[in-house]
């Protein structure tokens, strides 16, 4: 599809940020038909059960699901009837939604190892011994690779991180904290995941990255289904039924290479069918890898310089695996520009007295800068069917996983807000 089928620029004049112009395209090839067997074949709600199940073990999560946020002061200001937050910020001690993905996903591979494993007794270091010569790399911005490392350090096996240019010090550190081995390049990301593999391939070490390429689909696919536990407990606790409507009208996620909201939106589907919600990826505005992919109709790269202060989320390439899933589920494709995830960021860590205040980190609040575009605009709500009748949910991928960034892009510190946080459930 030409590039002129994006939907018109509307300038959304935000005195914070500057005058700012979102790009919005609507997916032609979006469906709400059943959940097609040919996706189910890939990835499927009864995997990402045993995904679960195989992770409850590990010390490196949470044991009670993630909260579930509902944040009333906000739906009353963006004029929708419900507005929540999944926040996985406190899913680990890593601090975002990654603990789910890599960590399975290496518990999976090791098992075509060595089959005779128990699955759930991998990241308790039951088979150290055996696993001490095995290697594992991978690419990052950061969050991933921790999660890789976490888990690579407990099962007992050596891990390899690239990291590019723009990943900072901080982030470096706070990987190099759990045993890994640090690469660093004067690339991009794209240009880290080109290592990575070359390094794989040089010194027959296994690569776990969450984004797929040509013959290397398996481990991908792994992770974005480790992160239906996401999906799974936004249904239990808003106990919705199968194959009917839910809680949730719209659903905001963080686009990326497209792993986290392939692996949401394929659970979701696959519960609901036709009576899904209506799924909306947001990216950077210069990292619009999926936006792209939707306007050619096939994974495509990004047009911009992809270097974002939403570092999660500053990836140049579509998964081509990821995409099996969005070119279809997907509603709606978005960008943002940085400035108005950082605002949404402060918007979360004030709270109010209606809404508990929330450490979101640079990519988690993505979906709430998207929705308050759209909502400032009644032009822009229409195309995406938002209303006052309107039920939104986001997710909170991350804390403030680069603490130091945290504290100066909000203002004051993780450990401020958890002190808010604190009081505002007393009062």
């Amino acid at each position: 599809m030409p590039t002129s089928a994006i939907e018109p620029r509307v300038p959304n004049g935000n005195a914070a940020t500057g005058t700012h112009s979102p790009s919005l395209f609507a997916n032609p090839q979006a469906t709400r038909a059943s959940y097609p067997a040919e996706l189910r074949a890939i990835m499927c709600i009864e995997r990402a059960e045993e995904s679960r199940r195989w992770l409850a073990a590990w010390s490196g999560i949470a044991r009670q699901a993630t909260p579930l946020y509902d944040l009333p002061g906000l739906a009353q200001k963006l004029r929708v009837a419900r507005f929540s937050v999944k926040d996985e910020s406190v899913r680990s001690p890593l601090g975002s939604f990654k603990a789910l993905g890599a960590p399975i996903a290496l518990v999976r591979q090791i098992l075509r190892l060595h089959p005779e494993f128990e699955p759930a007794s991998i990241l308790t270091g039951s088979y150290a011994k055996q696993l001490k010569d095995y290697t594992v790399i991978s690419a990052t911005d950061g969050n991933h690779g921790r999660g890789l490392a976490a888990a690579a350090r407990d099962a007992g096996c050596r891990c390899v991180i690239v990291l590019h240019a723009n990943v900072s010090v901080e982030r470096e550190e706070a990987i190099a904290e759990f045993g890994a081995e640090i690469v660093r390049i004067k690339g991009n990301y794209d240009e880290s995941v080109e290592e990575a593999a070359r390094l794989s391939a040089a010194h027959g070490w296994q690569v776990v990255s969450d984004t797929s390429y040509e013959g290397y689909e398996d481990i991908p696919r792994d992770v974005m289904q480790g992160y239906g536990t996401i999906a799974a407990e936004i249904v239990e606790q808003t106990d919705a039924r199968a194959n009917e409507a839910g809680a949730f009208t719209h659903v905001f996620l963080q686009g990326g290479v497209g792993g986290m909201a392939a692996g949401l939106f394929s659970y979701l589907w696959e519960f609901q069918g036709e009576h899904r919600p209506h799924f909306i990826v947001v990216e950077p505005d210069q990292a619009d890898c999926l936006l792209q992919s939707a306007i050619q109709g096939r994974a495509a790269k990004a047009t911009g310089s992809i270097d974002s202060v939403m570092a999660g989320l500053a990836c140049g390439e579509t998964s081509p695996l990821a995409w099996k899933f969005l070119q279809t589920s997907a509603d709606h494709f978005m960008t943002i520009e940085d400035g108005l995830a950082v605002e949404a960021m402060k918007t979360l860590a004030n709270g109010s007295e209606k809404d508990i205040p929330i450490v979101a980190g640079e990519s988690g609040t993505a979906g709430l800068a998207a929705l308050e575009v759209l909502r400032a605009n009644d032009a822009l709500s229409a195309q995406v069917k938002l209303d006052a009748n309107s039920r939104v949910l986001i997710i909170n991928t991350e804390g403030a996983t680069a603490p130091l960034v945290y504290k100066q892009l909000v203002g004051c510190s993780a450990e401020e807000i958890a002190a808010k946080q604190a009081a505002w459930r007393t009062a």
